[in-house]
């Protein structure tokens, strides 16, 4: 079992290493595939010597993020490539979008403008019994 352990961490290690070294996105999309096999050897070998069967279904959960997580990449390196012909990680700052102006405001138009009156709510539910002066001040609203 040992064995096994100490190849699953240096996977994981060769895998963080790479990621964090290089600057290519594909490189560092299959470092952290490399990591994550790294850590289903780990499942896989600690579910053997204790005789379960968890760390396998683990492995199966970590496998399907790993192939979703490769899906993933695949788009985002073609879309990073398609836009700027390079694959280098500095560039993922120029896909974000551009803050637009600010709206001009013409100030004649914003003080000539009429005041718009607040919204006025429909009463529901049980009519309140109202006295003569709140009669007054409903009808006239």
């Amino acid at each position: 079992m040992n064995n096994y352990l100490i190849l699953g961490a240096t996977l994981f290690a060769l895998g963080l290493l790479g990621f964090l070294t290089r600057r290519n996105l594909i490189l560092m999309m299959l470092s952290a595939e490399l990591m994550l096999h790294g850590v289903s050897l780990n499942l896989t070998a600690f579910s053997q010597a204790h005789h379960h069967y968890q760390g396998q279904a683990f492995t199966v959960f970590v496998l399907t993020v790993a192939a979703c997580e490769a899906g993933i990449a695949l788009a985002l390196i073609l879309t990073l490539y398609h836009r700027t012909r390079s694959l280098d990680v500095a560039n993922w700052y120029s896909l974000g979008e551009s803050t637009p102006p600010p709206p001009k405001v013409e100030q004649e138009a914003v003080e000539s403008a009429p005041a718009i009156p607040p919204p006025r709510l429909t009463i529901s539910g049980r009519m309140p019994q109202l006295k003569e002066d709140d009669e007054e001040i409903m009808t006239n609203a």
